[in-house]
């Protein structure tokens, strides 16, 4: 059964990670979006920040009493780089800052060359310096194009010990797809276990019901909770609680 708005926004409202990473984010953004978690409908299930930031965020929501909202971090982050002791190094210092999780980006490009041995090795190194944290591997499924490589660079993440599989830094030209998902969620299936997040694009509810009815439809309704779906965004925040506050889809809304 197809889901309506508001259910949607219900369930959207707790698997949203706000999300802010622009490159002059400051002290007072930061805590402006802390606050934001803030709604009288819920919590989003975690912030997605610089590193830098983590210490500011941490306290603020603890001082508006959302000491369960948690924090991701991001390393490799936009580039795709290949060098691993940088991946590696923004991971450990993520962890070392009090991320609950990190956000780290495949390196795209070297799996587009064939350089498939060099992305594990990565890969690998960087799921042990996250240790028990979650690791969220961002594909850039933009970039990568063909179903056949979405498909490969999920397999590899995965393999290498990712938990959740991102479609987007939100950085690139093409953010998610329900296309792109439908690959990364039919990989997640065929692996046994392993989340999904859609981020890049996302400011609408009508734009997560797809995100939703894939899950549902390959998994069951309860699967897609926070520990195994996320939604990167801030904008969608407002959507979500305008709908839920009965005033329908806002006009319209800017930002990742």
């Amino acid at each position: 059964m197809s889901l309506d708005l508001q259910q949607a926004a219900r369930r959207a409202l707790s698997l949203i990670d706000l999300t802010l990473l622009g490159e002059r984010a400051a002290h007072a953004d930061v805590v402006r979006l802390a606050a934001s978690a803030a709604t009288p409908h819920g919590a989003p299930a975690a912030l997605c920040i610089w590193p830098e930031c983590i210490g500011t965020a941490r306290g603020e929501l603890d001082g508006h009493g959302l000491s369960a909202v948690r924090i991701a971090s991001v390393a490799n982050f936009p580039d795709g780089s290949a060098d691993a002791r940088r991946a590696v190094r923004e991971t450990a210092d993520g962890i070392a800052a009090g991320a609950d999780e990190v956000d780290l980006v495949l390196p795209y490009r070297a799996l587009l060359a064939g350089e498939t041995d060099m992305v594990r090795g990565l890969l690998r190194d960087c799921r042990e310096a996250a240790g028990a944290r979650c690791l969220k591997v961002i594909l850039e499924t933009g970039e990568l194009g063909s179903a056949a490589m979405i498909a490969e660079a999920s397999r590899i993440a995965l393999e290498a010990g990712a938990d959740f599989l991102k479609t987007s830094t939100g950085k690139a030209a093409v953010g998610a797809t329900p296309q792109a998902a439908q690959i990364m969620l039919a990989a997640i299936a065929r692996h046994g276990s392993g989340g999904f997040k859609a981020a890049g694009g996302i400011r609408r509810v009508t734009e997560v019901l797809p995100y939703l009815e894939l899950a549902d439809a390959l998994f069951g309704p309860g699967w897609a909770t926070p520990a195994r779906f996320r939604i990167g965004a801030s904008a969608l925040l407002q959507d979500v609680l305008a709908v839920l506050d009965g005033l329908g889809e806002t006009p319209g809304s800017d930002g990742y």
